[in-house]
């Protein structure tokens, strides 16, 4: 375990790999964390790769440097974490990776700043970034039941049910995400640990909440927000990861995600697999990471 203060937080990250080797920053998504990734680091670092995972803000050993700074989990808060780690450890390129949260501050870094990004692999959701604008248009039904704890996440009762029962209704999710995972308890408590940080319901009861307009974001990230309204196209080289029983974000025959991408770009689906594909098929996730590195 490593720390880092990079712009309004103190970063715990776990680093594989040799220092000089090229790198990739590999970010967990909710309700997950850093371990997620250590079979993907370990491949990785095999290949010569130096991999930075960081817990992100609101999990494990992360924490905010002031008290005043608002507990946000909206995605520009993300985005402006993961730019944030890149300059503190003066790493001006990356290939970066992530799913769910971590899979969206990847797409923000890469569609703003692409500069900074030798390529992307995203997995759930390929194109993670939030039409906000357009979230009060229903989804299938299908679809809305399977966001059945962000719409519990929108009430009072909800933001006490994950205060009181954030391992039981975190350990709920992965079954449901990942119906094929057989994990064992072990491997859920070691990331149960991480749901204990004092600011882990406040940043996931905001992320919830602004992501359909309910509550205002931090003034601070105001510009980013406008930026990100447009829907900026991601023109890195870009891997999408579907796991085909993903249980919230199931991949849809069309690819709908694909005009968002202008540069080189590949969806590679997983039979039997669900929403963590780190844990889940760690070899074919770092052999993406190669691939577009």
């Amino acid at each position: 375990m490593k720390r880092i203060v990079a712009g309004v937080l103190d970063v715990a990250y776990l680093e594989f790999g040799p220092p000089e080797g090229a790198p990739v920053i590999l970010l967990h998504g909710f309700p997950y964390d850093a371990y997620a990734y250590e079979a993907v680091a370990e491949r990785l670092a095999a290949a010569g790769w130096r991999s930075i995972v960081p817990f992100l803000r609101g999990y494990g050993a992360t924490r905010f440097l002031s008290a005043e700074t608002m507990r946000s989990g909206q995605q520009a808060a993300l985005g402006a974490d993961l730019l944030a780690l890149m300059d503190a450890l003066s790493i001006e390129r990356a290939v970066l990776a992530g799913y769910d949260w971590g899979g969206r501050a990847a797409c923000i870094v890469s569609a703003l700043w692409p500069e900074r990004v030798h390529g992307l692999v995203s997995s759930g959701s390929g194109y993670n970034i939030q039409d906000i604008a357009g979230s009060r248009k229903p989804l299938a039904p299908e679809q809305e039941f399977r966001f059945w704890y962000q719409y519990y996440f929108h009430s009072e009762r909800g933001r006490a049910g994950l205060a009181a029962n954030r391992s039981a209704l975190c350990r709920l999710l992965w079954k449901l995400w990942s119906p094929s995972w057989a994990f064992d308890d072990a491997t859920f408590e070691r990331s149960a640990a991480a749901f204990d940080n004092p600011d882990f319901v406040d940043v996931v009861i905001h992320s919830y909440r602004h992501r359909f307009g309910g509550i205002p974001g931090d003034p601070a990230l105001d510009g980013l927000e406008e930026r990100l309204a447009a829907l900026p196209d991601i023109t890195v080289p870009s891997i999408v990861l579907q796991g085909e029983d993903d249980g919230v974000d199931p991949p849809e025959a069309d690819d709908n995600d694909a005009p968002h991408f202008k540069g080189p770009y590949e969806r590679r689906s997983f039979a039997r697999a669900g929403h963590n594909l780190p844990q889940e098929v760690p070899r074919a996730y770092a052999d993406a990471v190669l691939a577009v590195g």
